[in-house]
């Protein structure tokens, strides 16, 4: 990646109006990067702009991640508003189909991977297909998850849709690499946002010493100082890498699934968990399920 200060980067971020994107959006723009941002719900990404302090090098467009012609749109506003495109962070997401397999809701599931893995792949074309383009290389960042490199880390969905996006990441890094286009994935654990602590927050720390061996949940904006470094030219050499961010939660085991649901309930209810996207989720009670073992 051509060295470059950080006053003349541009970079576009999926997902941007809550949790690790918002963090992401705020370090970037403090650190001199213009930013251009995406995210599904309007109100949300208004109310950043204006907490941002409306900077010039800021703009906000609402954007479904999993429809190609809003992703093009938002990389075309990034390299129309300011004539370049260093970076892109893919961090839209949702929580999706929850419930026992049995019980999954197709429709759901297909949601859910249009979201998190279809979001990666489009905001992966796009933005590579502008960073040729423009001759300059560029990085790559995409959201991931300790749920996608092995069992019990989080729902069967989302588990599988995190899976895919960091296997598209090392394909891409190495079709990429030509273009000076790095591709990294970051794998969080537990992190502080409003998607993963839901509406009990205090019990879901109360239980946190039960699958994270790190003493202090993760927070957004360590997320976000991972994503800087991997934008810049500090890790011109790193590329095709799922890097863990998680408090030590994998190389204890992952647990959350078991630690966190020792009653069974998220086998007692299905549905879809639409995150911080504005929109209602929804969950059916299911019908007493036996023990299965």
């Amino acid at each position: 990646m051509p060295s470059t200060g950080a006053n003349d980067r541009v970079a576009v971020i999926t997902g941007g109006a809550s949790g690790i994107g918002r963090a992401t959006v705020l370090r970037f723009l403090a650190e001199g990067i213009r930013v251009v941002f995406g995210d599904v719900n309007v109100d949300n990404g208004d109310r950043l702009v204006k907490d941002a302090g409306e900077p010039v090098g800021l703009r906000f467009a609402p954007t479904d991640v999993s429809a190609e012609a809003d992703v093009a749109a938002l990389i075309d506003t990034a390299v129309g508003s300011f004539g370049r495109l260093d970076v892109v962070v893919n961090n839209a997401g949702v929580g999706g189909a929850f419930g026992p397999l049995v019980e999954l809701d197709a429709g759901d599931w297909d949601r859910t991977f249009g979201v998190i893995s279809r979001g990666v792949f489009l905001g992966t074309k796009h933005g590579a297909r502008a960073m040729v383009a423009l001759g300059g290389g560029g990085s790559i960042i995409n959201m991931a998850s300790v749920a996608g490199l092995g069992g019990g880390g989080g729902p069967l969905a989302y588990s599988a849709a995190k899976a895919a996006v960091i296997n598209f990441t090392a394909n891409a890094a190495v079709e990429l690499a030509g273009h000076r286009i790095r591709v990294n994935a970051i794998c969080p654990g537990l992190i502080d946002t409003p998607m993963v602590m839901g509406k009990d927050p205090a019990a879901l720390v109360g239980r946190r010493s039960t699958f994270q061996p790190w003493p202090d949940l993760g927070r957004p904006e360590h997320i976000a100082s991972l994503a800087f470094f991997l934008a810049g030219p500090d890790s011109e050499f790193v590329t095709g890498e799922a890097i863990r961010a998680d408090g030590g939660m994998l190389a204890w085991g992952p647990r959350m699934e078991g630690a966190h649901d020792q009653r069974g309930l998220t086998r007692r209810s299905a549905g879809f968990a639409d995150g911080t996207t504005g929109r209602r989720s929804v969950k059916r009670v299911l019908d007493e399920q036996p023990d299965p073992g």
